[in-house]
C-alpha cells in the first residue's frame, strides 16, 4: 500500500465481503496500471475493481452518464431535457426528470482525462475516495467514528438515477461522506451489479483520516448495544447524575 495512505489499513478490520476501493481522478495517465479493456458503467467499475486487478478508464470506456458529470464529454440534450425517465416508466413527465439535473455536481470540463480504480489491497496510488461495500452495522460504526471527534452531521443523499453523480462527484467536491442502499438505484438494481441490501458509503480525501483516527478510539461493538433498554436507560441516568452533582459541587 502507498505509505502516503497509511490509515487505511484500519479498514481491513471490518472483513467487507467485497472489497473496498479507491478511486482517482487523474489528467495525466497513471503509470504502472492497465487500461479497462471493456465498456462498463461507473457503478459497474466499483464492482470491477473488487475482483480484478487495478485500472484506469478513459471516456470512450464508459457507457453512461458518467463522463459528463467528470467533465470529460459534453452534455447530452436527450439526457438533460429529461426524456429518458419517461421514457423508461422512472418519472411521470420529463419535466420531473429533468428537474434532477439542477442537483447534479460536476467537475470541470477537461480536467479529467482518466480515472484509476484500485482495491484497496493493491493500492499503488493516494486515493480521492474510498468505496466502502458495507451492511448497516459496518455503516454505523463508520459514521460513529466520523461523529466521534468532529460532531459533524451525516445525511444520506440521492435520487432514482444518476447514482453515480451521490457516489463520486458529489462527495468528490462537497468533501461530505455520502451512502446510498444500491437497491435504491434504478441503474444498479435492474443491471444486479451489488447484491441486495449492499450499502455504499463514499468516503471523500479530506474525510479519510478523520474516520480512521476515530475507529482507532471508539469502541466498535458497544457493550450498551447488547444490554438492553434498562441497562441503557440506568447508565444514562447515572452519567447525567454524577454530572448534576458535579456542577452543583462547583457551584457551591
Amino acid at each position: 500500500m502507498n505509505k502516503a495512505a497509511p490509515d487505511l489499513a484500519i479498514f481491513e478490520k471490518f472483513k467487507f465481503k467485497l472489497k473496498p476501493v479507491a478511486i482517482k481522478f487523474l489528467l495525466f495517465k497513471p503509470q504502472g496500471i492497465a487500461r479497462l479493456k471493456k465498456k462498463l458503467a461507473i457503478c459497474e467499475m466499483i464492482r470491477e475493481a473488487q475482483r480484478a486487478e487495478p485500472f484506469y478508464a478513459t471516456v470512450e470506456d464508459f457507457n453512461c452518464v458518467a463522463p459528463i458529470l467528470l467533465g470529460m464529454a459534453e452534455s447530452d440534450p436527450v439526457f438533460e431535457s429529461g426524456h429518458i425517465g419517461p421514457t423508461l416508466g422512472i418519472f411521470e413527465e420529463a419535466r420531473a426528470n429533468r428537474r434532477l439535473y439542477y442537483s447534479l455536481t460536476k467537475l470541470e470540463r477537461n480536467s479529467v482525462n482518466y480515472v484509476a480504480f484500485a482495491s484497496l489491497d493493491k493500492l499503488t496510488f493516494t486515493p480521492d475516495l474510498v468505496m466502502l461495500s458495507a451492511d448497516p452495522v459496518q455503516l454505523e460504526i463508520i459514521l460513529r467514528a466520523m461523529c466521534y471527534a468532529t460532531g459533524k452531521t451525516w445525511t444520506s443523499r440521492g435520487m432514482p438515477v444518476i447514482a453515480c453523480n451521490w457516489l463520486i462527484t458529489y462527495p468528490y467536491i462537497s468533501g461530505e461522506l455520502n451512502f446510498i442502499i444500491t437497491d435504491v438505484s434504478h441503474g444498479m438494481n435492474a443491471k444486479q451489479i451489488f447484491p441486495p441490501g449492499t450499502i455504499l458509503i463514499s468516503i471523500p480525501f479530506d474525510m479519510i483520516n478523520p474516520i480512521a483516527e476515530g475507529l482507532e478510539k471508539i469502541e466498535w461493538h458497544p457493550a450498551m448495544y447488547k444490554e438492553g433498554a434498562e441497562a441503557h436507560d440506568r447508565k444514562f441516568e447515572e452519567a447525567a447524575a454524577s454530572l448534576h452533582k458535579k456542577l452543583e459541587q462547583e457551584g457551591k
